[in-house]
């Protein structure tokens, strides 16, 4: 990144800020910036608004944008502070979307929808815990990215592509739900709005694959972390550890970021592991390419210092299972309505709705405002409104389904006596994590000679070992060329 002052440029539209390129520029090259004073927290403001105003009419990536002259006083605030000297964590003055599942505080001027019409006219008077932990730390709660309808900390959701297109290309009519062009889950409109230059960062949520798969189709290094690290970490920590220090103080040294050795990795195979057929057809040459660069990306490494095991097995996802019955969909279905729902709706300090039940006869009673053609139905929300079980069976569910997560990757990584595991991010290996409730990041691969979509690795660790994955990510980073960009051109 060019680390010139900034300066205009002139085009027909007239005068327009160019003070860093929003595409390619990073969170560390904006704090770098901020910390030489070579830009203030307003000029990068302005310069995200301005990437918005010009591509977010045909992408559709963001719910809300927060009020102009708000963030302009806000990033002004956050500048004043830098002068005195009171920076208040290593993103101080950095813009960040949210997933529209965060329940932000009406006066920052943009609602809490989570994707769906019924909770338009819900008034927060504060902001949830996270999103308040963020304005500590002195983030700028830039916009609210768009979702899948409904989907709140499960995977109950209506499906339709909220973002209309996938920035490579127009996402297909009747497309399958992890097709070739659909932009990959509830958290996509989060991963296009930084894929787009709209921001640096953005925040999404996961139950299974929602933040991961999104990343790998915007080309994004992207990390769920371990189960509960919102809880017992705190956001300056959490902050810290998006700059790579290890977020539970352990020693990190920062001389082996971009370095392999004392990484090794169990690579799975990626002729076994893809997408299924109902998720995503292959077409022309896409299966074939992506195990090709999958396979040139192991050997490289493994080639660079990294200790490589291929190819590995690990257990079908059959086997993932509680006395012969799947256990992941009840566990979403139940906390959606009992956890999920009521958690989300007490956010608020006026709620059109206080239950699922509600929600759902909202939808009956509204069905071309929240069920247009062609997804006239609600099939997962009813599924979730009509799960059974009580807290104590649903909590022994949990317990054993952990332990069986947790049992099945640690076979693998003992038995190849390895710290991570490696696969293609198009499959279903993000189950396994999301079972387990173990730290899952991606990183980009390619892009498909069929419609330019890119595709990507996921690799993932033990319990609360979020620095071996960093580690990962950086030395991966180090190697590869620059992860692809579009060009946005429509």
């Amino acid at each position: 990144m060019s680390t010139a002052r900034p300066k205009f440029r002139a085009n027909a539209d007239g005068m327009t800020l160019s003070y860093f390129n929003p595409l390619v520029t990073t969170t560390a090259d904006l704090r770098r910036m901020l910390d030489s004073q070579q830009i203030t927290s307003v000029q990068i403001v302005e310069q995200y608004l301005e990437q918005i105003d010009r591509y977010e009419p045909v992408l559709n990536a963001l719910a809300s944008i927060a009020p102009r002259d708000s963030l302009r006083r806000i990033a002004e605030s956050l500048d004043d502070e830098r002068r005195d000297g009171r920076v208040r964590s290593p993103l101080h003055g950095i813009p960040i979307v949210l997933k529209d599942a965060f329940i932000t505080a009406s006066d920052l001027g943009m609602p809490t929808c989570a994707g769906a019409a019924v909770f338009a006219g819900a008034k927060a008077s504060k902001n949830g815990a996270i999103v308040q932990r963020l304005v500590d730390a002195g983030l700028i709660i830039l916009a609210k990215g768009n979702m899948t309808v409904s989907k709140t900390w499960s995977s109950c959701q209506v499906w339709f592509p909220v973002v209309n297109v996938i920035i490579w290309s127009p996402i297909k009519r009747n497309e399958k739900i992890l097709g070739h062009s659909a932009p990959g889950g509830s958290s996509s409109g989060p991963a296009m709005a930084v894929a787009a230059g709209f921001s640096p960062l953005a925040m999404g949520t996961e139950t299974i694959g929602s933040i991961v798969t999104p990343s790998v189709r915007a080309a994004l290094y992207g990390l769920k972390p371990t189960h509960g690290l919102q809880e017992v970490a705190s956001m300056y920590r959490m902050t810290d550890f998006l700059m790579f220090p290890d977020p539970w103080g352990r020693p990190f040294d920062n001389a082996d970021v971009g370095k392999w050795e004392g990484l090794a990795v169990a690579s799975l195979d990626p002729k076994v592991w893809q997408l299924a057929t109902a998720m995503c057809d292959q077409i022309d040459d896409t299966e074939v390419q992506m195990i090709d660069e999958y396979k040139a990306a192991m050997l490289r490494i493994g080639q660079l210092g990294c200790t490589v095991k291929y190819p590995v097995d690990i257990l079908d996802l059959s086997d993932l299972n509680i006395d012969g019955k799947d256990a992941i969909m009840p566990i979403a279905f139940w906390d959606f309505k009992h956890i999920g729902i009521p958690t989300f709706i007490e956010g608020f300090s006026d709620a059109p709705v206080a239950s699922l039940e509600d929600i759902v006869r909202f939808n009956e009673q509204n069905q071309s405002l929240t069920m247009p053609e062609p997804f006239t139905k609600q099939d997962q929300l009813l599924r979730a409104l009509d799960i059974a079980g009580t807290s104590e069976e649903i909590a022994q569910l949990k317990q054993k389904l952990r332990e069986m997560g947790k049992s099945i990757i640690n076979r693998v990584l003992d038995a190849e006596n390895v710290n991570c595991i490696a696969a293609p991010a198009d499959s279903a290996i993000c189950i396994y994590t999301a079972a387990a409730g173990y730290p899952h990041i991606t990183i980009p691969l390619g892009k498909l000679n069929y419609n330019g979509r890119p595709f990507g690795i996921c690799v993932m660790a033990r319990e609360n070992d979020e620095a071996v994955l960093l580690r990962f990510m950086a030395a991966y980073e180090s190697i590869t060329a620059p992860r692809p960009v579009p060009s946005i051109v429509f």
